[in-house]
This record gives C-alpha cells, structure tokens and sequence, in this order.
C-alpha cells in the first residue's frame, strides 16, 4: 500500500544511504532501494533494520536482503542478508528515513484546510467551524461537531459521530466509530534521540481505526513510526488514554480512563485494562487478559490471565501479598 500521507523519494540508492551514514564501503552493484520498512513487512528491494534480539524470529522470517544493524547483532542476520554495520541503529534508521521521506519530521498544521463545504457533504450534520484539508473522505450519514479539524487525506467511514474540537491527521477511521470531544489523532509520537542535542524521530505510519470503535475524550492516538497504530474493531477507550506509536490494539477490548500504552506493545482481543494501568514498550499482551487498575505492566502477559500490582503480577499472588 502507497504511503496516502507522506511523499516518498523513488530514486534512492544504496550507494546514497552509505553515504549518508558516513560509510567508506560503497558497493559496485548501486542498486535502487525501493522503501524503508519493519522487518516483518520489508519486501526483496526495501532496505529494514535489526536493533534487538526480541525480533530474531522477524529477521528469519523478513524478505529484505538489506538490514542495518550493529557490530554485536549483526552475527544473528542469517547469510543470504546483506549487512550495514553502524555504531548506532535507530538514529541510523532515523537518517535513512528521513532520507526516503523529508517531510516527515513536518508536524505543522494543515496550510491547505478550509471551512467544509456543505454543498459537497449533504448528507453530513455539521457544526459550525469545521475544517477540512484536500482530498478528505468522509462516508455518508456522519456527524462532525464545532471547531473540528480534519487534515489532509483522512479517509472516515460510514456512520461515524466526529465530536467538538477534535484534531484528525494521519488517520483512516472505519464504520460505525465515535470519536468524543477534544480528541486528537494521527499525531507524532514521543520519538528522538537523547544526546548533546535531541534529535526527533521521523514517524511516516498513520493511525487506522476500526469498526464500531469509541474514542473517549481527549484521547491521543500517535501515529507510527514504520508501521501503523492499529485500534480493531469493537474497540472502546475511556478518557484521556494515551497510546503511543506503533501501539497494536485488538478487537473488543475496554480500556478505562488514564491508561497509557508505551511504544510498539502488541495488545490481543477482549483486553480489559483498568483505570490508571500503564503498558510498557515492546511487549505482547495475550487474549483475554485482564489488568487491574493502576498496574504496571513491564514483561508479556499470556492469554487468559489476570493481573494487579506493580510489576503486575498473577491477582491472586497481588491480593495474598496485599
């Protein structure tokens, strides 16, 4: 799928990306590099990255033969891969990207939004001040309230209650999905680089939202860095959740109020997570799980399982210690 929100550069080579990275070992073969992608989702001619042994199976798995890594990781990358060694991965990655997409790091206002035009949306109830950016999708039978923003190429499906002072970018948003006052969505996420001078992450995902799914109020949504931030159908969220980049959320779960999700944690199906909970980054959440308000929850959690407490743990284990 084409990237609908961020231009890519299509004549990039590998010969540039060594030397953008300072790299002295410049290939005789200066193939043409098609995109940059996660691992799981590279194809043959896209270049993608390995910075941690937690994703050895998507390495053997992953279909790029161009993989940037390290001096410590790069004798897991199996033999038919091709290697570029650097001293460090994400602000490597981070170039790169911003090689391929320059306008990224971009996080202004839409320039190009101006107030709806009623004539072309009839069968939409509006409230007043509502902006639109270019080639804005909008189904039938919705509902936008005051002061809405919605930026350019934001796809919106059928039947969805848009609410008051809402900030939509970045976003494809499915059928039948409320999105209540004051939320904001498509975002940046929390990335850079700590050093002498911080340096910002490029994020080129979007965020999709499914099915029958509810936004609470001022809920924010961070789009992806690489890949999407996903919340599957049937999805509810409470009030003031925060979900940060590349987050993956499943299918009818309930999130309650003040819950926060760190970076490119995976969350299954019928997920119920009280209120206050914090989801630390990189981690997989099983089925059926359930979280009880206020948990910290720093390692994976099977499915079917129960937990309370920081470090949560198994609840009967919380409740007999407390």
């Amino acid at each position: 799928m084409n990237n609908i929100f961020f231009e890519k550069k299509n004549n990039i080579k590998i010969n540039d990306i060594l030397n953008l990275l300072n790299l002295k070992n410049k290939r005789k073969k200066n193939i043409k590099i098609n995109d940059i992608k996660e691992l799981d989702f590279a194809k043959e001619k896209d270049i993608s990255f390995f910075h941690s042994k937690k994703y050895l199976d998507s390495l053997n798995k992953t279909k790029s033969k161009l993989v940037i890594t390290n001096e410590k990781l790069k004798f897991y990358v199996p033999k038919n891969i091709n290697v570029i060694e650097v001293k460090n991965i994400l602000l490597s990655i981070g170039s790169v990207t911003s090689l391929f997409y320059p306008s990224a790091l971009d996080d202004n206002f839409d320039l190009s939004v101006k107030t709806i035009n009623k004539d072309k949306f009839k069968n939409i109830n509006l409230g007043q001040n509502v902006l639109l950016g270019t080639n804005v999708k909008i189904g039938k039978n919705c509902s936008i309230g005051h002061n809405t923003i919605i930026e350019s190429n934001v796809i919106i499906g059928d039947n969805c209650n848009i609410g008051s002072n809402v900030i939509i970018k970045n976003t494809i948003i499915g059928n039948n999905t409320n999105i209540l006052d004051g939320a904001i969505l498509g975002k940046k996420g929390f990335g850079f680089y700590p050093a002498n001078k911080n340096k910002r992450y490029p994020h080129i995902g979007c965020v999709i939202i499914g099915d029958n799914v509810e936004i609470g109020c001022n809920n924010t949504i961070d789009r992806g860095s690489l890949s999407n931030t996903v919340i599957g159908d049937g999805t509810f969220l409470d009030n003031q959740v925060h979900i940060a980049h590349n987050v993956k959320i499943g299918k009818n779960c309930i999130i309650t109020a003040q819950v926060g999700f760190a970076g490119s944690s995976i969350i299954g199906n019928k997920v119920m997570i009280g209120g206050q909970a914090g989801i630390s980054g990189h981690l997989n959440i099983g089925d059926n799980v359930q979280i009880g308000g206020g948990s910290g929850v720093i390692k994976n959690i099977p499915s079917n399982s129960k937990v309370m407490g920081y470090p949560a743990k198994n609840i009967r284990s919380f409740l007999k210690e407390n």
